[in-house]
């Protein structure tokens, strides 16, 4: 229970969402220089801060109009300075963009090992601290919304309690105790001591824990509120804590195995520790959320297998429950828990993951001083001096005791970390075979409007990674396949490097080929904040989209002072408001986003005055809007590529095993695209193709 004290620190800052603290504290908007992205916290976040601002993003799919997202904030520099050098160092080789997603990436899995070993550390007897844990994790499902209100009144209780506790055991055992916070005495300890107590740094590591599952947890309330609620009671409350606990061991000093306890007044034992055991299932409960919260950020990055993600509050987009990684969660904290009988070796094992989370972040920290905040190289290099002292102080003091339980967290990363990374490369490379496979344009257009086959009535979703070109998907489904559908849009659902992504500027729709085709590209683009929607309702705003941009493309076609035109966002605003005006002042609630690299015929009047309408054909937007509309009612059905990736059979035998079983396996066990979207399974056209890499 010892270590629940600490990790609960955090938690303490849960109860400033409510609407009374929020008026007490303010708004506590991020100011510009704050280690977070738009106050999302995690190594993640981190990482899509950097991703911004340089390109080492591994998979490769960003686009121009991406950077005119509202949410798409980022600073410039001059050619010439450190960070300009700093960025094009990191954007020169590829090894260095994996290395820093690698560090990332450790960062991560070791927060995921907190969130494991967190819940286990518990002076309560296994039995029921098993029973606990297993009621902890079937409450998930309902969200830290529902309880949330309970958290303020339990760790504010808990922080005074042992802050009082602290004074009388003071006052009653030793005041002298107090001369410990001279720097003096930390000197003269390591002097007399030798490796002993060099080792012993380790153990206060447990103080601080708690900061690290904060940090991930930090989009759940303000900035302003974690500085307010730390420098006010969390500080000062385990200073007189650990201060009383030092005087007590000076009288008594064979009780230092259990000083907590046996230093509360005998009058106040028993309420104590009822909410001791409650406070520590809040930070149980922090370190959960905290979990949930980063692996839907890996997710959103390609870091991580498709799994079903549940948003648990209409008020907090934060708040998610993930039920996968729940049970998964609950079986590694009972098997810890059973596992260890000696509460110090969890201790221990703890200690290593929060000083390895430290050091990522520090790290993280280094770069995004110089690239987003443009700081002196002389000043970072102070501040990653002084950091990694004391940092790699500790971190070298807890790898004594990796044989005492310290190796639990290393193992646990380690699993995280093979699935994440194999994961990500079998990612990397299924978009590196459709980038080199796409399919030209110039061969489109010789297929004629027709596409060489019968266009059958209906609108065919072609679902792909690529934002741009046409993916190999679509040649291999037109080659074996004797019909295509009247109209065919290729859909892109693509993960930007931002928390989320405004609603009316998800959609980025385009033409490909002439208008006779029929065919087109959207664009859906989502935040590791934002959430997927039932299909019903992206397929609603898709083709709400559709219909907008054929109205806009008309008009701005008809505005045009020559023949070459270009559809730029800026004349999408004006265009939206001419239409709204056009059509009695009703306007849609969606917005499309139309690029001025959209495939658009280049027509001479001749030409013009030379078109006639026929079966595949439209010549006016009226026409083409009826004509989508009558496709619409025919029927809609998704066509998905089932991509095989398979290794080379010169391939390395790790590379094998990364491929042909590790990865395979995760396919397999993964969500389809099909149910993230709630394809109905009369609608889906599953196309197989295998590649070797």
């Amino acid at each position: 229970m010892k270590l629940k004290t600490k990790a609960a620190c955090g938690i303490w800052n849960k109860s400033l969402t409510s609407p009374w603290m929020r008026r007490l504290v303010g708004s506590g908007t991020c100011t510009e220089k704050r280690a977070n992205d738009n106050g999302q916290g995690g190594t993640f976040a981190l990482y899509s801060l950097l991703c911004r601002h340089a390109k080492i993003k591994t998979i490769p799919n960003q686009h121009r109009t991406d950077e005119e997202l509202t949410t798409y904030s980022r600073t410039t520099f001059r050619e010439k300075s450190f960070a300009a050098k700093t960025k094009r160092w990191l954007e020169r080789h590829a090894s260095r963009k994996n290395m820093l997603l690698m560090l990332v990436l450790v960062g991560t899995c070791m927060v995921i090992g907190d969130g494991i070993l967190t819940p286990a550390i518990s002076d309560i007897v296994v039995l029921v601290a098993v029973v606990i844990l297993v009621g902890l994790f079937s409450m998930q499902h309902y969200g830290t919304d529902k309880v949330g209100w309970l958290f303020a009144p339990i760790v504010l209780l808990w922080f005074i309690l042992i802050g009082v506790i602290g004074i009388i055991n003071i006052f009653k055992y030793d005041t002298s105790v107090l001369r410990a916070f001279s720097p003096v005495h930390i000197y003269r300890y390591f002097k007399r001591g030798g490796r002993e107590r060099w080792t012993s740094l380790g153990g206060i590591m447990l103080c601080i824990t708690g900061t690290e599952a904060l940090f991930a947890d930090l989009a759940h309330f303000p900035v302003s509120a974690v500085q307010i609620a730390f420098t006010v009671i969390v500080f000062p409350c385990l200073l007189l804590a650990y201060t009383g606990q030092a005087a007590y061991l000076m009288k008594n000093k064979d009780h230092v195995f259990d000083a907590f306890y046996r230093s509360i007044p005998e009058g106040i034992y028993w309420p104590v520790f009822i909410i001791a055991t409650l406070a520590a299932i809040v930070a149980s409960q922090a370190t959960i959320s905290a979990t949930f919260s980063i692996i839907k950020q890996a997710l959103a990055l390609g870091c991580f297998p498709r799994v079903k993600v549940v948003h648990t509050s209409k008020k907090f987009l934060g708040q998610i429950y993930i039920p996968d990684i729940n049970w998964i969660l609950m079986i590694l904290c009972i098997a810890v828990t059973a596992g260890f009988k000696n509460q110090s070796q969890i201790g221990n094992a703890y200690g290593t993951a929060v000083v390895i989370v430290m050091l990522a972040t520090t790290l993280l920290m280094t770069l995004i001083m110089l690239l987003v905040w443009h700081c002196h190289w002389i000043l970072v290099l102070i501040f990653t001096a002084l950091s990694l002292v004391v940092e790699c102080t500790y971190f070298f003091a807890v790898l004594f005791k990796v044989n005492q339980g310290g190796w639990v967290p290393l193992v646990i990363a380690a699993a995280f970390l093979i699935i994440m990374f194999v994961w990500h490369y079998g990612t990397v490379k299924r978009y590196e075979f459709e980038m080199h496979s796409k399919v030209s344009m110039a061969w489109i257009l010789g297929l004629g409007p027709s596409l060489g086959l019968v266009r059958v009535p209906g609108i065919g979703l072609v679902y792909t990674e690529l934002a741009s070109g046409v993916p190999h998907i679509f040649s291999h489904f037109i080659t074996n396949l004797p019909a295509i559908h009247s109209v065919v849009v290729f859909v892109c659902v693509k993960y930007l490097p931002v928390y989320t992504v405004p609603e009316e500027e998800r959609f980025l729709v385009k033409r490909i080929g002439p208008k006779s085709f029929h065919m087109f590209r959207c664009v859906a683009r989502y935040g590791y904040k934002d959430l997927h929607k039932k299909d019903d309702d992206f397929e609603k705003k898709l083709f709400d989209n559709l219909f907008l941009f054929v109205r806009l493309e008309s008009m701005m076609e008809g505005c045009s002072d020559s023949d070459e035109y270009s559809l730029y966002g800026q004349q999408t605003e004006r265009s939206r408001e001419d239409l709204v005006m056009k059509s009695g002042g009703v306007s849609n609630s969606v917005d499309t986003t139309i690029s001025s690299d959209s495939i658009v015929p280049v027509r001479s009047p001749a030409h013009a005055n030379n078109m006639t309408t026929s079966s595949g054909q439209v010549s006016s937007q009226t026409d083409e809007l009826e004509f989508l509309n009558s496709c619409r009612d025919a029927g809609v059905v998704h066509i998905m590529g089932n991509t095989v990736v398979r290794a080379r059979r010169d391939s390395r035998f790790y590379k094998k095993i990364a491929v042909d079983y590790i990865y395979a396996f995760l396919r397999k066990i993964c969500r389809e695209n099909s149910v993230i979207f709630h394809v109905p399974h009369e609608s889906l056209l599953n196309v197989g193709q295998v590649f070797y890499v």
